[in-house]
């Protein structure tokens, strides 16, 4: 009887747990260059009462064991790396990745991470940045005294100078990947860092060893789909109220059977 009330536990924790990825991927719908996340579990420890294959006689033995579960629980959190829409905006600096890859982006402690957000701005210096003043890596510099920028599918960044008829090329945005993205560790402000599970990164040129290529003047939305979300969330909650149920019904058995006289 106690068993019951402790397997019941689990499964309203675990989906305490997948309402929490669900509410985070929803609160992340407009989040540019966001994954979503999914939840993953798997069941917990079995009592075997009988193993099968038990001899029930001297010719005969059982096809079938006797087990009983003792709940479930949260294993991993995956983040599925799959296409995001694609819109266009207008803007110069903004770069969607078409295909594998992330931005490589220095953090102020000159370690590098890694974005699918290309919301691209400069600061005073010219320097190409995130939104948060992060330049890329390796950086470019665009001059004060540029008339327009283009940024090529292969990640070439040219500018055309005022006074001159030939742009000049500023540099590459380079692209890593990694053996293992799912990996990768969410560190916030839409950035990630390397693990020992994603393996370590491989920068290159757009294009080049199966790295996506970028498209100017747009940006990759968060791949997640509301209506997949609502059901899920649906879902969860029901999963919810039947787990508390079997609670409320192991705690009428138990009064019954300490009621007896």
């Amino acid at each position: 009887m106690f068993r019951s009330l402790h397997i019941a536990s689990t499964g309203m924790a675990a989906q305490e747990a997948q309402l929490d990825a669900i509410s985070n991927n929803l609160a992340n719908v407009s989040t540019v260059g966001y994954k979503k996340v999914r939840t993953d579990f798997q069941d917990l420890l079995y009592q075997t009462m009988r193993a099968a294959g038990t001899q029930t006689s001297a010719s005969t033995q059982s096809p079938t064991g006797l087990q009983v579960g003792s709940g479930v629980r949260l294993v991993a959190t995956t983040r599925l790396q799959g296409q995001g829409a694609i819109q266009n905006t207008g803007n110069p600096l903004d770069v969607a990745i078409e295909g594998n890859g992330f931005l490589v982006i220095q953090q102020p402690d000159g370690t590098p991470a890694y974005t699918r957000c290309g919301t691209l701005k400069t600061d005073s210096q010219g320097r190409v940045v995130t939104a948060e003043g992060m330049p890329l890596e390796p950086p470019i510099t665009i001059p004060p005294d540029a008339t327009s920028v283009s940024i090529g599918s292969d990640g070439t960044v040219n500018a055309t100078i005022k006074g001159q008829t030939t742009p000049s090329q500023l540099g590459i945005v380079q692209l890593a990947t990694f053996v293992n993205p799912a990996g990768l560790s969410a560190a916030g402000h839409n950035l990630f860092t390397s693990t020992a599970a994603s393996g370590d990164p491989q920068v290159g040129n757009p294009g080049t060893d199966s790295r996506g290529t970028l498209l100017q003047g747009s940006l990759e939305h968060a791949n997640v789909e509301v209506a997949e979300e609502m059901v899920q969330l649906i879902a969860a909650q029901r999963t919810y109220e039947v787990n508390s149920k079997v609670i409320t019904a192991a705690d009428e058995m138990l009064r019954t059977a300490t009621s007896l006289r």
